[in-house]
């Protein structure tokens, strides 16, 4: 948020623009699954407690809270459901590009849900896409050449 702050000082907003959370809260659906509720529940709270104070208890923010944690494992259940497997297994290699895309769907209904929950504008809801899809695109490359050196 401090490189955002100060390439865009008229962008007074808390989306951040490359939101690393969304790519962890992708990652962690696809190999918790719906536990990945319950996994990340704590830190979502937190981070809205530390933005938002004693008002994150207000019906919004519950439903933002929701939202974080909730959609990213209901499209994978949902892509499971209409028979695209895309779960870990040790018998199979990862299918990145599928976890991109369900991963990119997860952030336009997480952007969605959340600015109608908050009552945002249209620049809100693309401040979110925006950072949603780009966290989750460097957190994907982060990883892939991390996991890459260590294999080396």
């Amino acid at each position: 948020m401090p490189i955002q702050s100060m390439a865009f000082p008229d962008y007074s907003s808390h989306a951040s623009l490359i939101f690393l959370p969304h790519g962890v809260r992708v990652i962690a659906a696809w190999l918790l699954g719906w536990r990945s509720v319950i996994a990340l529940l704590p830190g979502v709270f937190l981070a809205y407690y530390y933005l938002a104070g004693a008002s994150v208890f207000e019906l919004s923010r519950l439903i933002g809270m929701a939202v974080a944690v909730v959609v990213a494992p209901f499209l994978f259940y949902l892509a499971r459901a209409l028979g695209w497997d895309v779960a870990p297994r040790s018998d199979r290699k990862p299918s990145w590009s599928s976890i991109m895309i369900i991963g990119g769907l997860a952030a336009v209904v997480s952007s969605t849900l959340t600015n109608l929950a908050f009552g945002s504008t249209a620049t809100e809801y693309f401040a979110y896409l925006i950072g949603d899809i780009s966290g989750l695109f460097f957190l994907m490359l982060f990883l892939m050449f991390s996991f890459r050196a260590l294999r080396k």
